[in-house]
């Protein structure tokens, strides 16, 4: 799910903060909170902070305990809000609290807490390099909601105040993030080149490099930069938050769930960091991991996303009804600016499968209805959170499931290999073997599956597509059939065009033959295309006579 893995610059590490030793507060205490927060640790963030205030109640220590809440992967809003009218009580002119309550605002979607940033900016004369950084970070602190050309502008003055101490390494960081957002790629990876040799852990400034380099889909630089990340700090967590995501990318989904174990063992326990967990495995399609970890917090975050990820969950089980109440529930509590074109894929999806076994006629008819004109939102949106058109086409004509494969015929030799591809989901050999032993019982769900899982792990593979295309239609499901047809011909490339005449031939005339009577544009040209890859191929050479009387 896009939404569900966007890796958002705030998720992934900001730096220390310039700081105001207050009262009894120790450096060292203060240091290791804003450390923890660097590493996603922010439960051990928040006994640090929380200890300081109890220790020193002074206005900015409340301020660094609320700012917390709102860079954990999903802010606390309500909690942030209390710690800094707590700071104001402290001291009522605080330009540090009045900023966090003006980010709250900003990060609810109402964006004229941009302004109201700016003017508590210009109410401190701009004499404070602390106000100006925490101005700067709020306004690249979220994803949709942001001021990248502000932001600049107080970091850069920012930069100036600190020069004669020394530019502390994380005001770079946060130059970059501004610099990433406004799109400015050259510039932000300049800055990032500024913080490395001021930071004291290089880790951080390498995740933010190989981020921006995934960003700028340069996979090969990403890649290195997470690997030197890890290379210098092996327990920096956020690091292997962003290569789960590259190897995600790549569908390497046993490579991304061994990621996502490092980056809970060096992460910590915090709800909402085990929250961003969950989210992380159900985007690598690991729906066993996700539901684990949601089920041991789900009662100890506020947040209703929690809501949407149960949704997802139940959809992919097929619990269609559990998944409307949860997404009801997400739509109905959460800030309507969060709704995201994706949210209502996936509620068309949900009215979809709920209309294949409503009876009255009515009610599916609406139900249909709806289905249609929200999963058109998210594809008009270009939203590739879930394959809309495939998962569609599934519910209609009851998509595999692995229970259905189970129900299924099979053999020793389809037993063994299960095996085999569940100690190593990469063995290709082993899941090519098992998707045509499959075939070879005529146990299409299960053929279904291991290709739909060859697909995943050789995306460039065109074979694969051919051959779920062919277990579907002998399923009996020919709108997902026809999917995978048009897939495997856009998969193919030029220069093994003709070692696939004959396949390719077969595909257009099976799309042609499966639109003749709903497409007949479409038929007329597939069926054409067949013809010039095989002019003698008798079945396609008979349904082009009959569409063309």
């Amino acid at each position: 799910m896009k939404d569900i893995m966007i890796m958002n610059v705030k998720k992934i590490a900001f730096g220390a903060a310039v700081v105001f030793f207050a009262g009894l507060a120790s450096a060292q205490t203060l240091q290791d909170g804003i450390n923890s927060i660097d590493s996603d640790k922010y439960a051990q963030a928040k006994i640090n902070f929380t200890e300081m205030v109890s220790k020193a109640p002074t206005a900015e220590n409340y301020f660094y305990l609320g700012n917390t809440y709102l860079k954990q992967g999903e802010p606390d809003y309500a909690k942030a809000i209390e710690s800094f009218n707590k700071g104001l009580a402290a001291d009522n002119k605080s330009y540090l609290n009045k900023i966090g309550l003006a980010t709250v605002k900003l990060g609810k979607g109402d964006k004229s807490a941009i302004a109201e940033i700016q003017k508590i900016v210009a109410d401190s004369r701009e004499k404070d390099a602390e106000v100006l950084f925490r101005a700067a970070e709020a306004l690249t602190l979220f994803e949709k909601n942001n001021a990248p050309d502000a932001a600049i502008q107080f970091l850069t003055k920012a930069v100036e105040k600190a020069e004669k101490k020394g530019v502390p390494a994380h005001y770079y960081y946060t130059l970059g993030d501004a610099y990433r957002i406004k799109r400015a790629p050259g510039e932000a990876m300049s800055a990032y080149d500024k913080a490395l040799p001021l930071a004291k852990n290089k880790a951080s400034v390498y995740t933010r490099m190989g981020t921006l380099w995934m960003a700028a889909q340069l996979w090969k630089n990403a890649k290195e930069s997470i690997d030197k990340a890890i290379g210098v700090d092996a327990t920096y967590a956020p690091a292997y938050k962003a290569l789960a995501s590259y190897d995600i990318r790549y569908q390497q989904n046993a490579k991304a769930t061994q990621d996502l174990i490092n980056y809970t063992k060096y992460a910590d326990e915090d709800p909402y960091t085990q929250l961003e967990i969950a989210k992380l495995y159900f985007t690598n399609e690991d729906y066993a991991n996700s539901k684990i970890v949601l089920d041991k917090i789900f009662d100890k975050i506020d947040d209703p996303i929690k809501f949407k990820l149960r949704a997802y969950q139940s959809f992919a089980d097929g619990n269609y009804a559990d998944a409307k109440q949860n997404m009801d529930t997400f739509v109905s509590q959460a800030e309507k600016t969060r709704i995201q074109p994706a949210d209502q894929g996936l509620q068309g999806l949900i009215a979809a499968g709920l209309a294949k076994t409503e009876t009255d006629a009515a009610k599916k008819t609406a139900l249909t209805t709806e289905a249609q004109q929200k999963v058109a939102i998210a594809k008009a949106a270009k939203d590739e959170t879930m394959k809309w058109d495939i998962e569609l086409a599934n519910i209609a004509g009851g998509g595999a499931s692995q229970a259905e494969a189970e129900k299924g015929p099979t053999t020793p030799e389809i037993e063994a290999l299960k095996k085999k591809v569940a100690a190593n989901k990469e063995d290709s050999d082993s899941l090519f073997k098992l998707a045509t032993a499959y075939q070879d019982v005529k146990n299409w769900n299960g053929a279904i599956l291991a290709w739909q899982k060859m697909s995943a792990l050789l995306p460039d593979w065109a074979p694969a597509y051919y051959s779920q295309g062919y277990s579907y239609q002998q399923a009996g499901n020919n709108d997902a059939a026809k999917l995978a047809y048009e897939k495997f011909i856009s998969t193919v490339k030029p220069a093994d065009a003709e070692a696939n005449k004959q396949t390719l031939a077969y595909a257009y005339f099976a799309v042609a033959y499966m639109n003749k009577d709903s497409d007949t544009a479409k038929a007329k040209d597939y069926v054409a295309k067949s013809l010039q890859l095989d002019p003698t191929y008798q079945d396609a050479v008979k349904l082009n006579a009959a569409i063309n009387k």
